[in-house]
């Protein structure tokens, strides 16, 4: 491999984030001048562990120079350990130096006259890094990155995420997936913002099963799309891939909850219980309602209390603080969680209101005396737990507004006893400050973006802790046979999370490593105990197919690198600069990217752009400034409100801000025969094309009926009735019900629920809410989906169309109508595998249905006998929303319910 020579390079600092994405940055009429030929994502997971390699190889087939840009996204908590060049057979690679050593080059570079470049966070997962090379005509570039990731598990899965994104048609494009879990792979899915039906043939996936046993232990994921269907459409040369795609799995359990797995002499042991009781909390929740929250921050946040609300178990108590200049207890003392008490706090939860200053001191301090209280008074059940959870959206204005001082007082008020968990809204309150008075109170800080969905993210944190399973646990090893253990102790274990230890194990360790795990449950102490043979644990690892080399090694320092930079944040000067110390020697020796390293990367002589950037930390969102370089550059430090320059924080990858919308009315479809929206769920119907401002209308709901081949059914629903039972299938396991506004004439939102897989489908005119295993995800409608889980498929397509396919079942469409009464409507295909047992508003229709003879007075009148009942139906002209907006004109027998 040939390096550049000595004296013939300019430096690059460069602090990489992100995942792959190439693309041009030359004006639209020599975009295509650069030419990505070949791009690919190898990522094999071992054991949570994910190593990933994106490769791209560019062309320059212009006559004269171009530009070509490597941008890429990659996962927050991932770090980067290598990226190199290759330019004309030259490779020109990254070193990774201490921050300070790098700053040197980078203050050399600005005072050449080279500008900076940028590395900044992208949204709620990712962050982003780009650097640009100078191509000259017919040369080629290859670009590498390699990062590193132990992927957390989350509410009982864990979660890959990629980034595809090329901007243009790709010759050789591949992503392949490699995953290897010695458990067992309980459950795998997959799920894409891009896929068409078209790629989806490009996409496989296959478990197999290893020496392991008879679990199945590895599983491969390949995407390899031709160049036609990367396509939009023929006619074009546009790319449809651009998006995210996701792995989510899970592994098998023994009753013992964990697994030691050991290779190259360092071991990883993850516990994770999943058949224990859940222990009653104590909680209460403090509230922000000041002027700051005022307009949708503040109806989110009482739309997710309610909701968490009705969460809470009968055995928690629980209590509701909200304050703005003064702090304001809802009820004196703690009180059960009957339904008769939630019921209560709903209500006041819904008259909350924003004005005023923030005064966190008084909230925080009033919400530990309410819990000492009760503790002293012997209130709190045997074996509870106590949690805060504070909610606000700014910095402390009123009162004590020292952050310091606040949580100085919040630490000794608490003094051990309790968990606080803090949750930062938007970007105007100090995140690091939030952080660290978490992380000093047993708990974690997470940031809520302001957005449409910020409520279902208020109510997604809220499940991680609804569910305390075991407290001080403690993992126990020989002392002769391990060292340089990770984190062992720890005060709560959640239901959905898991624990992680790792370290090495001594030269003279036995053949069978022991392990103990040991906490409290609710009413009795546990101890769990493992045993791991090692030379077992070789053999397990040896195939070179499923690991990369020495990765428990590289695990280790990961896991350790990240509880280090963790610990930095509450400690003090002297201990912090210890700290730090151990983690920079671990970053610089496993040659990871951190906030306390930058990786320098030489560039050909005369490239014009030399760039600069540094892993940021949450915080330096909330400020940017203008580097002497030119570019933008995060602040290190987060200054008060205010500074001139200040840059709105960049949107999340799926969500744009919009405002709430109120939007009319739903309906039900079904062609016959198994018709559907566009290809699928056209009708048979005579229909003739609407006027643009046709005054017919789309009726609430439109229903093919067994055995009919021309006629339709249009439901519309008058009665006054708000819950809806629209149609349940016991024997297929599907639930379909509405709330529907009679006044109105509309639904305002429709809920699928399935037995097997386990999902609940919500969807609003805002957005569609998918939640499996108490995750939730949001998507908004007209963006695409491609959903593969056990049992189900779900797609959504840029019509707007939500289609949940099951094999051999009904399959069942939602879709938001853009056209004239646009609202939310359902469409169902395949009706004829109802069962017997078919049930509700429009579940009877899929009974037994006779058609009585025509009225002999009035040929457009007849009679629907459905189930002993009889309908006055009639012949009308609707406007069938199964067609493209503003639709067509169909006629249909006309009932109303």
């Amino acid at each position: 491999m040939k390096t550049p020579a000595p004296g013939r390079t300019h430096s690059i600092v460069l602090v990489l984030l992100s995942l792959a994405i190439l693309q041009t940055t030359e004006a639209q009429k020599v975009q295509n001048d650069i030419d990505i030929y070949s791009l690919t994502v190898d990522s094999k997971v071992s054991s949570r562990f994910a190593h990933t390699v994106i490769t791209s190889r560019v062309v320059n087939r212009a006559d004269a120079m171009r530009k070509a840009t490597f941008q890429m996204e990659l996962p927050k908590k991932a770090f980067i350990t290598n990226f190199s060049m290759v330019i004309d057979g030259v490779t020109y690679p990254g070193n990774i130096k201490e921050k300070a050593a790098a700053q040197e080059q980078y203050s050399a570079a600005v005072a050449r006259g080279e500008s900076a470049g940028l590395v900044r966070a992208t949204g709620r997962k990712t962050e982003q890094f780009q650097v640009s090379v100078s191509v000259a005509p017919a040369a080629k570039v290859t670009f590498e990155l390699v990062y590193e990731e132990l992927l957390a598990r989350h509410l009982g899965a864990y979660e890959l995420l990629l980034k595809v994104r090329p901007q243009q048609l790709v010759k050789h494009l591949q992503m392949d997936i490699h995953i290897f879990e010695p458990q067992g792979i309980s459950f795998l899915e997959t799920e894409s913002t891009f896929m068409t039906n078209d790629l989806a043939e490009a996409l496989t996936t296959s478990q197999n099963k290893t020496k392991v046993g008879l679990l199945e232990s590895q599983a491969h994921i390949r995407f390899k799309p031709t160049l036609s269907q990367q396509q939009k459409s023929p006619e074009k040369q546009d790319t449809v891939l651009d998006g995210n795609f996701l792995v989510r799995y899970d592994v098998d359990r023994t009753v013992s909850g964990g697994s030691i797995q050991i290779e190259n002499g360092y071991f990883v042991h993850y516990f994770a219980p999943d058949s224990l009781s859940t222990i009653p909390k104590n909680v209460i929740f403090v509230i922000d309602r000041s002027g700051s929250m005022m307009g949708r921050k503040i109806k989110q946040t009482r739309e997710a209390l309610i909701k968490i609300l009705d969460d809470l178990s009968p055995h928690d108590q629980f209590n509701l603080i909200s304050f703005s200049a003064e702090a304001t207890k809802w009820k004196p003392l703690l009180v059960p969680a009957s339904t008769e008490n939630v019921n209560e706090a709903k209500s006041y939860a819904t008259g909350i209101q924003a004005q005023g200053g923030t005064n966190i001191n008084d909230a925080m301090l009033m919400a530990v005396q309410l819990l000492e209280k009760a503790n002293r008074e012997e209130l709190l059940p045997a074996g509870s737990i106590t949690l805060i959870i504070l909610l606000t959206d700014g910095d402390p204005t009123a009162g004590e507004i020292n952050p310091s001082k606040i949580q100085k007082n919040v630490r000794k008020a608490v003094n051990g006893q309790h968990s606080l968990f803090c949750l930062g809204f938007g970007f105007d309150v100090s995140y690091t400050f939030l952080e660290k008075m978490a992380l000093e109170n047993g708990g974690l800080a997470r940031r809520i973006y302001e957005d449409s969905d910020s409520a279902l993210q208020l109510q997604d944190f809220y499940q991680e802790v609804a569910n305390p399973l075991m407290t001080s646990v403690a993992f126990e090893y020989p002392s002769n046979a391990v060292e340089s253990v990770t984190q062992d102790t720890f005060r709560v274990f959640f239901k959905g999370s898991e624990l992680v230890v790792a370290g090495k194990l001594r030269d003279q360790s036995p053949d069978v490593f022991s392990a103990q795990v040991r906490g409290q449950l609710h009413r009795e102490n546990v101890t769990f105990v493992m045993e791991s043979h090692v030379a077992e644990q070789k053999e397990m690892f040896r195939s070179p197919k499923y690991i990369f080399h020495s990765f428990m090694e590289r695990l280790w320092a990961y896991l350790t690198i990240q509880q280090l930079l963790e610990q930095t944040v509450s400690a003090l000067d002297a201990e912090k600069q210890a700290l730090e110390a151990r983690a920079l020697s671990l970053s610089l020796s496993y040659s990871f990217v951190t906030p306390l390293t930058s990786m320098v990367i030489t560039k050909p002589e005369g490239q014009e752009q030399s760039q600069v950037a540094e892993k940021p930390v949450e915080d330096e969102n909330r400020d940017w400034s203008v580097h002497p370089g030119g570019g933008l550059k995060v602040l290190n430090s987060a200054p008060r409100l205010g500074v001139p320059g200040r840059l709105p924080a960049p949107p999340p990858p799926f969500y744009h801000t919009t405002s709430r919308l109120v939007l009319p009315e739903m309906t039900l479809t079904d062609g016959p025969g198994g018709a559907s929206y566009n290809a699928d769920f056209r009708n048979k119907g005579t229909t003739t094309t609407a006027p643009p401002f046709a005054p017919v209308q789309a009726p609430s709901v439109i229903l093919p009926l067994p055995g009919q081949t021309v006629d339709l059914l249009c439901v519309d629903l008058r009665r006054p009735q708000e819950l809806v039972n629209l149609l349940s299938d016991p024997d297929q396991g599907v639930e379909v019900t509405g709330h529907y506004e009679t006044a109105k004439a509309r639904f305002l939102w429709i809920e699928v629920t399935f037995e097997n897989p386990q999902l609940q489908v919500h969807a609003s005119p805002e957005h569609v809410v998918m939640t499996r295993n108490r995750r939730s995800s949001a998507y908004k409608w007209k963006e695409t989906l491609y959903s593969v889980m056990p049992g189900l498929k779900v797609t959504m397509d840029k019509e707007g169309l939500l289609l949940l396919s099951r094999p051999d079942r009904v399959t069942i469409g939602l879709l938001f109508w853009d056209g004239p009464g646009k609202g939310l409507r359902l469409l169902l295909q395949d009706t004829d595998r109802f069962s017997s047992h078919v049930n509700g508003t429009l579940g009877q229709f899929y009974q037994d249905v006779l058609w009585g003879p025509l009225d002999t007075a009035d040929d457009s009148k007849r009679t629907l006998m459905v189930q002993g009942r009889d309908y006055s139906a009639t012949r009308e002209l609707k406007l069938d929303y199964q067609e493209r907006p503003p639709g067509k004109e169909i006629s249909c027998w006309s009932v109303e319910l």
